[in-house]
């Protein structure tokens, strides 16, 4: 679905926006993938993403250090490479803190509030150190393609929590653990490594490739492409999950940025009145008041002009970011569903 009148009335503060020049400039200067990891520990345009990993592992408590060093010599015992360490941290950070509970959401316990209901193994076992992390390595490997993911996509495929995103937060943070207590040597924190600008360009990128191919209805590519489907196969071929429908990738799909705000990458929608409940299309924001879209039924994936018609929201979607989206809060055990 599309604007059925096209108004070219922009809001206020898009002359400054970034343009697709400064794009390629990051995918170019940002190094591409590198080393073992692939991770991405400057999520978001504030950067600082290994000074705030530091950061946030300094404030760990001595028992989740501990934690952290028996994740890492599991995995190291069990052969797997560090990206299937940091993977391990970041979910256990994310479910508990790195804190062996006895408590959480219903029947959630342990480091990855494993539930013995849903057979992850009995009480005693879950909240046993070395059998919560053989057990989350063991379900990790099962998983297709992990060694290729973003480690928090993988993480979620372990954990399959209702709040998907969560788990992005710590990459920083578990890039610089293992860095320090896996002693991985040429790794200090992902300061090399792709940064969201360089995802947002990779998700342009695969978008761009997509020009001409038609609209259908809920298609999802190859050879065809609905709005959504469009937006989310280009966030994907950045390593980057978001869900499938517009509506739900407004809501659930990244962070919320004011418009005036926008960068390239970022996911704008437009809905009847404004109003989120109401929104029927969505499309990549490339800058320079320039979008890249399946429009509707007849037409093909192209490059436009921004517009607004009376239904462009004043928010955009930001699918990589520093900071999680606002969630309502989740209990200890928001995991293993």
């Amino acid at each position: 679905m599309r604007k059925l009148v096209v108004a070219f009335v922009v809001l206020a503060g898009f002359a400054g926006l970034i343009g697709v020049g400064a794009m390629t400039m990051l995918m170019t200067g940002g190094g591409g993938r590198a080393n073992w990891s692939s991770c991405s520990s400057d999520l978001g345009p504030w950067g600082d993403g290994a000074e705030r990993g530091e950061s946030d592992a300094a404030k760990l408590t001595e028992e989740s250090i501990g934690i952290v060093q028996r994740i890492i010599e599991i995995g190291q015992q069990r052969g797997l490479p560090p990206r299937a360490w940091q993977i391990a941290i970041q979910a256990g950070k994310t479910e508990s803190n790195l804190v062996n509970v006895f408590h959480g959401d219903r029947d959630s316990l342990g480091i990855f509030q494993m539930r013995p209901s849903m057979g992850w193994g009995s009480a005693q076992q879950v909240t046993d150190v070395d059998y919560a992390i053989n057990k989350f390595y063991d379900v990790l490997l099962e998983v297709p393609g992990w060694e290729d993911m973003r480690p928090g996509t993988a993480a979620q495929k372990v954990e399959r929590s209702a709040f998907p995103l969560r788990y992005h937060k710590w990459e920083p943070m578990a890039a610089h653990l293992v860095s320090v207590q896996g002693d991985v040597s040429g790794f200090s924190g992902c300061e090399d490594l792709p940064s969201a600008g360089v995802l947002a360009g990779q998700a342009i990128q695969y978008a761009n490739a997509q020009l001409g191919k038609p609209y259908v209805w809920g298609a999802a590519g190859p050879d065809s492409f609905d709005c959504s489907g469009l937006t989310q196969q280009a966030w994907k071929a950045a390593g980057v999950e978001i869900p499938k429908y517009s509506q739900t990738q407004y809501f659930q799909g990244g962070v919320h940025v004011p418009l005036n705000q926008a960068q390239p990458g970022d996911l704008v929608f437009w809905g009847t009145g404004r109003d989120p409940n109401g929104i029927h299309h969505v499309a990549i924001y490339l800058g320079d008041e320039q979008v890249l879209h399946a429009p509707q039924p007849g037409e093909s994936v192209e490059v436009e002009k921004l517009w607004d018609g009376g239904e462009l929201l004043p928010d955009v979607v930001r699918p990589a970011a520093d900071t999680p989206p606002q969630q309502a809060a989740v209990p200890a055990g928001g995991g293993q569903r």
